[in-house]
């Protein structure tokens, strides 16, 4: 239970704070997605089943603050959260740059994507090419902040997690 709330505090951080102080800061037409930011972080840590759940949960959420179509973004953060999760098994390298590349990566692709099911559900008001400038955009915003936001987040991963004991 611990686990939920401290995820769910996380998740509705990243989207007030992204909804009020970086929705003032833009880069070249592009906002920093923080709730990208801490799917992709939390799936990374955690796992897949975890990542799709705070990625559906923290995409819900944004679509409903910000009067988004419902449900684009909840299934891009899903399949997002879980794909993160499911390639987290298959890296084993310890560097502090993996983070970085993987939240610019991933925040590329699911932007990427959201443009795409927005295009095919005719919601899409930009062209191409201004599409893939602030997916571009956002990603690097999302990999420039990752060193700053990341160690929060991990340490509230490592505070969350129950301690097994074993008594003989």
């Amino acid at each position: 239970m611990r686990r939920i709330l401290s995820w769910t505090v996380v998740v509705l951080t990243a989207l007030v704070l992204q909804s009020t102080v970086f929705s003032q800061i833009e880069l070249g037409g592009a906002k920093p997605e923080l709730v990208y930011l801490a799917t992709v972080v939390l799936a990374l840590l955690e796992g897949p089943s975890s990542g799709a759940l705070a990625g559906f949960v923290g995409g819900m959420a944004q679509d409903f603050l910000l009067n988004e179509p419902k449900g684009i973004t909840a299934l891009t953060l899903t399949l997002l959260g879980y794909g993160v999760g499911m390639l987290r098994q298959y890296i084993v390298t310890p560097s502090p740059l993996l983070p970085v590349v993987l939240v610019g990566a991933a925040t590329l692709a699911g932007v990427l994507f959201q443009g795409i099911v927005m295009f095919l559900l005719n919601q899409l008001d930009v062209s191409g090419f201004y599409l893939l400038r602030v997916a571009l955009l956002t990603a690097l915003y999302n990999a420039v902040l990752t060193p700053f936001l990341f160690p929060v987040i991990r340490r509230v991963a490592e505070s969350s997690r129950v301690t097994k004991v074993f008594r003989w």
